[in-house]
């Protein structure tokens, strides 16, 4: 299998994250998302994945998934051990909840795409991408939070192994961090975190750095 990835962007570190605690190896094809003319906006990429986005896993069948979480649960149907989704109808649902209120409701709000549009809008100029992307993480971290809160406090986002929930959930609170933001108003979000930082399939896949002000991907 291939995958088509920038590693500073959080929705490859998901996929990146379910192979490593699955232990499956594919070939990694490089593809810029940023600079005046990144290869994810090129004609050959294009014809890949005509969003022209990352990450793309094409399968050893030859079939081209994109989306980061569509990618996550075609590798744990196929690759069933560990599953990223719990047994229990509920907590599958929350752990779904979770993943989905990062990748649909926060994530959206900051890639380079949204920073390059926000700076062609009038008056946008007060607001830099920084405070942009600090905004809407503090506001979805806070629901988040509060989401886990409802739940009996365990080592994980969703009962008691990794799930789609923290491999979605890690990359995110690593880059709010990275944009200069403190985990300490989410406990429950800062504890699950610091046990995934002691994963080596969680720490060696994280998104990697930028500036403060950067997109966050």
């Amino acid at each position: 299998m291939k995958l088509f990835e920038d590693r500073i962007s959080s929705a490859v570190a998901r996929v990146r994250i379910a192979l490593a605690l699955k232990r499956v190896e594919v070939e990694s094809v490089p593809i810029s998302i940023l600079g005046a003319q990144p290869r994810s906006r090129s004609a050959d990429y294009l014809a890949v994945n005509p969003q022209g986005l990352v990450p793309a896993l094409l399968t050893d069948d030859g079939a081209l998934i994109t989306q980061s979480l569509a990618i996550v649960e075609y590798l744990d149907e196929r690759f069933p051990e560990p599953a990223l989704l719990p047994a229990d109808p509920a907590e599958r649902a929350l752990a779904r909840s979770v993943a989905l209120s990062i990748a649909s409701d926060i994530h959206p709000l900051l890639p380079p795409r949204v920073a390059k549009r926000l700076g062609t809008i009038p008056g946008a100029d007060s607001m830099t991408v920084g405070d942009w992307n600090r905004h809407w993480l503090q506001e979805g971290l806070t629901a988040v939070e509060a989401l886990l809160s409802r739940q009996p406090e365990r080592r994980f986002a969703v009962g008691d192994a990794p799930s789609v929930a923290d491999v979605v959930l890690f990359p995110q609170a690593v880059n709010a961090e990275r944009a200069g933001l403190s985990l300490e108003p989410w406990p429950r979000i800062a504890a699950v975190v610091a046990t995934l930082r002691t994963m080596s399939a969680f720490a060696a896949n994280a998104p990697v750095p930028r500036s403060a002000d950067a997109s966050t991907e």
